[in-house]
């Protein structure tokens, strides 16, 4: 049987950091869904497209080709023949993610490369309907969670190491904002499973968080 792991959980929870050395210590691959829509929403913006328009993103996904390919480095997010994985970790690509994630064509399009990846190889898939809509049938299903304000906390010391210096309350506001979309957006919103575990990253260590994890899926493996 194959060892699929799927993880929710709201922006800035660290969800992609932790599973990916949560699959580093299991050793299986981890597959980053949220770059995936991430690439989609930097392709409409450089090409123009108007991310309010609900047809026209769905037919720019359609028309382009969305790929992973993992390595030493982790996973790369290809678009066509580009990797675009060193540029879609701004802001304003964030957002875009966010709203080209409510178009029902765009998920129908992406939940189906992650389906057919997961069926092939063992992997940890995180991102906001994974244990929803991807894999309501994996073995281990986990929600990363911590407060609004220490999300918002993380993502700006990573801004501020990057050199960006957008202030921490429009960084926590931005988030919220977030939020409020992911939550609330009418094609399979960020919700936990009803079977899901709930891990509160909110006061424990990245290596706290990890290990917890792990457990969980040692746990759940041996039922």
């Amino acid at each position: 049987m194959i060892l699929n792991i799927a993880m929710d959980g709201p922006v800035g929870a660290g969800k992609s950091s932790i599973a990916s050395a949560v699959a580093g210590r299991l050793g299986i691959l981890h597959l980053d869904t949220g770059a995936m829509y991430r690439a989609v929403g930097l392709t409409a913006i450089r090409r123009g497209v108007n991310l309010a328009d609900e047809a026209a993103v769905t037919a720019l996904c359609r028309a382009i080709q969305v790929s992973v390919a993992h390595g030493p480095g982790g996973q790369r997010t290809i678009v066509d023949s580009e990797d675009v994985t060193d540029c879609i970790r701004t802001p304003e690509v964030s957002m875009a993610a966010s709203t080209v994630g409510r178009y029902a064509g765009v998920r129908e399009e992406m939940v189906a490369i992650q389906q057919r990846l997961a069926k092939e190889t063992p992997m940890l898939l995180d991102g906001r309907d994974i244990c929803t809509v991807v894999l309501p049938d994996a073995p281990v299903k986990i929600y990363l969670t911590a407060s609004a304000e220490e999300r918002a906390r993380r993502r700006h010391l990573e801004m501020v190491h990057k050199g960006d210096d957008t202030p921490y309350e429009q960084v926590l506001a931005d988030l919220r904002a977030r939020d409020d979309q992911d939550m609330n957006r009418k094609v399979n919103p960020l919700r936990p499973a009803e079977d899901a575990v709930i891990v509160d990253s909110t006061s424990l260590t990245f290596d706290q968080v990890v290990d917890a994890i792990i457990k969980i899926v040692e746990d759940k493996t041996r039922e």
